[in-house]
């Protein structure tokens, strides 16, 4: 049993949902002064148009952490195709960490890939993003790397894919 329910985002979650994935992400390590991609992690707006965003909150309504579910033709699917779905932006507020929040909400994007029926679930992650790593193979995620891609010079993503 958990303390929090997965559900999709509301409005009123926006300020959170923004203010915790760059916080997850800058603590990690990963935005290394990207206010570009900060800007992007931000952007809940938008992100709320072109795919679903899923929270974990408290039963008081505190968030603790976001997913960003999507699925062809979205802007922000990197890696998904036809019958697939993809997740990104994953965070957790550091201070929520270890409750089994990152696992529920992967498991609310397989829920909604199932619903959509799809029959994949794939996502990409920059290779220091082991923790994430984890996470996902206790999943059941497998590494798939002939879809792998960088989408800037440098920059490479693993790609991961498990079946819905």
């Amino acid at each position: 049993m958990t303390d929090f329910q997965v559900r999709p985002a509301r409005p009123d979650d926006h300020p959170a949902v923004a203010a915790i994935t760059v916080a997850a992400y800058d603590a990690d390590g990963f935005l290394d002064g990207d206010e570009e991609y900060a800007d992007e992690l931000a952007d809940i707006e938008h992100r709320s148009v072109q795919a679903t965003l899923l929270v974990a909150a408290d039963a008081d309504g505190t968030v603790l952490g976001a997913v960003t579910f999507c699925r062809p033709p979205s802007p922000y699917v990197e890696v998904a195709r036809a019958g697939e779905a993809e997740f990104r932006m994953l965070a957790v507020d550091p201070a929520a960490r270890g409750r089994g929040v990152g696992a529920a909400l992967v498991q609310g994007c397989l829920d909604l890939a199932r619903e959509h029926g799809d029959h994949t679930m794939v996502l990409s992650s920059l290779p220091r993003m082991v923790t994430a790593h984890r996470l996902y193979e206790r999943l059941g995620f497998v590494r798939l790397p002939e879809r792998d891609l960088e989408p800037l010079p440098g920059f490479l993503l693993l790609a991961f894919q498990r079946a819905v």
